[in-house]
């Protein structure tokens, strides 16, 4: 091949200067080794509360963390202006692995879960007993959101005042699942023992409170923490249902230790991501009565050797109920009524 340009060589070729400088791109992620662990406790457009040892420190996402979702409770590592003054910023740069995820779908037909809060440790159903009714089909399906995700189940029970908890515990007796009652006083607070006996089963514990708007969650957390000036509201007379006064999950320090996070009242709890075959697992007493049952055996039919095993005494006294209750938790799962 000849030509105009034989005369040429490799040096006498031109090559554009790239923008972005010679420097080689890479993989590598900075170490961040000074980086300091805290706990995410609230969440707002963007920016992420996060409680580091006695000081509160204003962070946002650092670009490498990607489309990684970080929500209340999770334990972050940062760097960065981390001294907490009012117009310090830090940036997250890992998030450090969970011990505990509670979470919820939009609906049972979808798989796609919504992380509620992270590592916390209790789940704790607020119902009241009434205005508004209880819906035991929403209950029971925070129960099992419970079980799914590791966390001990606490029921309390607002509003005894108004109602008689005998009628609605009979449902919940036979899973051994503990509860409180609360009661309000005459001047529209509740009781003050009626806050103590909730606040001994939460003390040095990470617990999640969720229920129905208008049962009086947020009532319970600003008599556990008096700072906390959480928004309550009132239930519509008409439709009996409340009003959404929590708009953000919030995780709050307890005066005698541990955390309490309030999460917005929900009206349905689906739960897509949850495969009802590992219900029964929860059931320590009716899981090995599962080795007989046929392949792809929902519990719920004739053919279940469920029946069999408490009929012979396996599962002790209690055993009929407590098998009734595992049919009703996948019942709640499976059946048309989300409540």
């Amino acid at each position: 091949m000849s030509g105009r340009y034989d005369h040429l060589d490799e040096s006498s070729v031109r090559t554009r200067p790239s923008r972005k400088g010679t420097r080689p791109r890479t993989k590598d992620r900075p170490a961040h080794e000074d980086a300091v662990v805290g706990v995410v406790v609230g969440v707002d457009r963007g920016r992420y509360t996060t409680r580091l040892e006695d000081r509160t420190v204003v962070t946002m996402r650092a670009r490498e963390l990607g489309r990684s979702r970080i929500v209340v409770g999770d334990r972050v590592a940062m760097v960065g202006d981390t001294s907490g003054e009012p117009d310090a910023l830090a940036r997250i740069v890992r998030v450090e692995e969970r011990e505990t995820v509670l979470r919820r779908s939009a609906d049972d037909s979808d798989t796609v879960e919504r992380v509620i809060v992270a590592n916390a440790d209790q789940l704790v159903v607020v119902t009241a007993l009434a205005d508004p009714e209880p819906r035991e089909r929403m209950v029971d399906r925070c129960l099992v959101a419970a079980y799914d995700a590791g966390l001990d189940p606490l029921l309390v029970l607002t509003k005894a005042d108004l109602a008689d908890p005998e009628t609605f515990l009979r449902h919940y007796r036979a899973l051994d699942v503990p509860w409180v009652v609360t009661r309000g006083g005459p001047d529209g607070q509740l009781e003050a023992a009626s806050v103590e006996t909730v606040r001994e089963r939460l003390t040095g514990r990470t617990s999640v409170l969720v229920g129905h708007s208008g049962v009086g969650k947020s009532t319970l957390v600003n008599a556990l923490v008096p700072d906390a000036h959480r928004a309550t509201g009132v239930v519509n007379a008409v439709t009996g249902r409340g009003r959404h006064t929590s708009t953000s999950a919030v995780a709050l320090e307890l005066p005698g230790g541990g955390w309490v996070v309030d999460t917005p009242g929900v009206r349905s709890f689906g739960l897509g991501h949850v495969d009802p075959a590992s219900f029964v697992e929860h059931f320590d007493d009716l899981a090995p009565g599962t080795a007989g049952c046929p392949r792809g055996c929902s519990h719920d039919e004739p053919e279940c050797a469920l029946d069999a095993w408490v009929a012979e005494g396996h599962a002790g006294a209690s055993g009929p109920a407590r098998l009734e209750s595992l049919r009703r938790l996948l019942r709640s799962r499976t059946g048309e009524d989300r409540g």
